[in-house]
């Protein structure tokens, strides 16, 4: 039995898209900057989108070779350095992240009770109110404030005036106009009137002959009547 062999010659397979990149330092300043503008617009972008996809609170701070800025933070860079602090002396002696965060959220709300306070207070002494623990410099900073204050309601109030006196010098003007117009079309009817009954005659003609009954035998005798009359005269 004859055995036929067949040597095929593997060829080396082509591998398509970018090859590995060696992790070093770019000697090249204008390829260093042009990767570095890349890589850090990347950087943002996933941190961006894991704070939203994630709800997580993100905080990202690059300086660049020349010493540039860039950073970026869901909430605000300073409270996350100060979270991420007191979370990691927190791990060091307790090791739980959770009583971290209600350690922070218990010194926030004792900040706002706080802050609640010193707004009840600032309240009560502009009603002239628990002035005795003011001292002098204090009582002359809110009698200033109380000025300013009183200053600017003035300065409102007298522009709300103004504007309703200017309106009602405006309604006054208006009103006038039409007193002024209406006793024009009075004194038209009025003449009217009187021409009318300056007219010879004017109206009582009309008024007998509207107020006058139709009779037939009336207009008949009276035709007659006028007709013997004037052959009278004739003859």
């Amino acid at each position: 039995m004859a055995y036929i062999t067949e040597s095929r010659e593997t060829s080396p397979q082509r591998k398509l898209g970018r090859g590995k990149v060696e992790i070093k330092r770019i000697e090249n300043t204008t390829n260093r900057q042009v990767t570095f503008c890349k890589r850090r617009n990347g950087l943002l972008k996933k941190a961006y989108e894991l704070s939203v996809l994630c709800d997580a609170e993100v905080a990202l701070i690059v300086f660049s070779s020349r010493g540039r800025l860039y950073e970026y933070s869901n909430n605000s860079v300073k409270s996350t350095i100060e979270r991420y602090k007191k979370a990691c002396a927190d791990s060091t002696s307790t090791g739980s992240v959770s009583e971290a965060n209600a350690q922070f959220y218990q010194q926030e709300a004792a900040k706002l009770r706080q802050q609640i306070s010193n707004l009840q207070n600032s309240n009560r002494n502009m009603l002239g109110e628990s002035l005795g623990a003011l001292t002098a410099k204090e009582l002359k900073n809110l009698e200033s404030r109380l000025e300013k204050g009183i200053s600017r309601i003035r300065s409102k109030k007298n522009e709300l005036l103004f504007a309703e006196i200017e309106y009602m010098q405006k309604r006054e003007i208006d009103l006038h106009n039409n007193n002024q117009l209406l006793r024009a079309k009075i004194a038209e009817n009025e003449r009217k009137r009187q021409n009318m009954n300056l007219m010879p005659g004017g109206g009582n003609y009309e008024i007998m002959q509207s107020h006058q009954p139709y009779d037939s035998r009336n207009y008949s005798n009276n035709h007659y009547e006028h007709q013997d009359q004037m052959a009278l005269q004739l003859v």
